[in-house]
């Protein structure tokens, strides 16, 4: 079974080759991850993609059919939830309609096993917990009196007071409106800083696992397709799947082939030319990746190839507009333009693309590194 990079010496939560199916389906597939100790790991995928199944097998919510869960090198594979020493944050808060945010918080202390809590020890724990996470002054209520935000923090709080080895959170910002979970993303961080504990985070929401993550985990059908940092995954994506995934808005796509000199012909458009022959044995099928933010309306000097194209569809998002254009049936590439930017006479438009930031998957889907700079073919 194949670890994860990380020195699993040094790993605080560590799963190695888990498998899990429910009936013939097979949910987890050779799962293996190591996170260091402090680390903000963030699981990416899209619904179906087996990231909420981690969590609740490193839990003890489901059992895994093979493979180990360790936290710091204790196997637990067989202990009961609650002796895990993990604390898991849900998406729909879990929390007690009849007890005050005191006794929710509290409840995981009522709950523990070995020596019981005095009155005053609990007490203190759970306003240390309830400061963290400014609810101090919301103690005596009932959650149906708070906000959706003030009841994540309730479920944050009743977290921090068990003060685990790791933190599990499911999604935890997505019942929020978008300014909430802004406020929430930050207030996370800020929290993960000062507690310095590992935290897992489920989420399909591109946007918080860039901004959030240490690494991230692309997931794709219980399998891992890349793990790397934000800026990995996104400057270097490994396949076409996690290059089209991760990005908003999503990386545009050209089909074309490959020959063994090095040649790129995309069909109904221009032929590039890499100066590297041998690149591959044989014409093979390749695509293109673009991302919107890379392409220019103005023309880039050195290092960039036109493509023609027509403006099919606009979409304005207040500082950005997106152009929708057809390069040539059945292409299309997606466009970040200036808000005062103006196609030219039925749509036309010239559409500048720099050869830099050009990423190239075989047909197959992986990636294909090209060391030198890609070119428009002369002649």
């Amino acid at each position: 079974m194949n670890r994860d990079a990380t020195d699993a010496g040094r790993a605080a939560v560590e799963l190695i080759g888990v498998r899990k199916s429910f009936g013939q389906h097979v949910v987890i597939a050779d799962f293996s991850l190591a996170v260091r100790a402090g680390e903000f790991i963030v699981l990416l995928g899209q619904s179906g993609s087996g990231k909420s199944t981690i969590l609740r097998l490193i839990a003890g919510i489901e059992a895994p059919d093979d493979g180990e869960i360790l936290i710091n090198d204790k196997l637990i594979n067989y202990e009961w939830p609650r002796d895990r020493n993990v604390a898991m944050v849900f998406q729909n808060y879990a929390l007690y309609p009849h007890l005050t945010v005191a006794k929710n918080i509290a409840f995981p202390l009522k709950s523990r096993h070995g020596r019981s809590l005095t009155s005053q020890e609990v007490r203190a724990r759970v306003l240390a917990a309830a400061q963290l996470v400014d609810l101090e002054s919301q103690l005596a209520k009932l959650p149906g009196q708070l906000s959706g935000g003030q009841r994540q923090r309730v479920a944050l709080a009743r977290a921090i007071v068990r003060d685990p080895a790791a933190f599990l959170m499911d999604e935890p910002l997505s019942n929020l409106d978008a300014l909430l979970r802004h406020e929430m993303r930050r207030s996370l961080l800020d929290l993960h800083r000062r507690l310095g504990k590992v935290t897992i985070y489920v989420t399909h929401d591109q946007f918080e696992a860039m901004t959030m993550a240490d690494r991230i985990v692309v997931l794709k059908d219980g399998a891992i397709e890349q793990i790397g940092t934000p800026r990995e995954i996104y400057e270097t994506p490994r396949n076409r799947f996690v290059a089209g995934f991760v990005g908003t808005p999503s990386m545009n796509f050209l089909d074309g082939s490959i020959a063994a000199d090095g040649t790129i012909e995309i069909a109904g458009g221009p032929s590039l030319r890499t100066g590297l022959p041998g690149l591959v044995p044989e014409r093979t099928d390749v695509s293109i990746g673009l991302r919107p933010t890379d392409l220019a309306l103005d023309p880039g000097g050195a290092g960039t190839i036109a493509i023609e194209g027509r403006v099919v569809r606009s979409e304005y998002a207040g500082a950005d507009v997106y152009w929708d254009c057809s390069v040539g049936p059945p292409q299309a590439l997606r466009v970040r333009v200036g808000t005062y930017a103006r196609p030219g006479p039925e749509g036309r438009v010239t559409i500048h693309v720099p050869t830099r930031q050009l990423h190239l998957f075989r047909g197959s889907g992986e990636r294909l590194d090209v060391p030198t700079v890609i070119a428009a073919a002369s002649g």
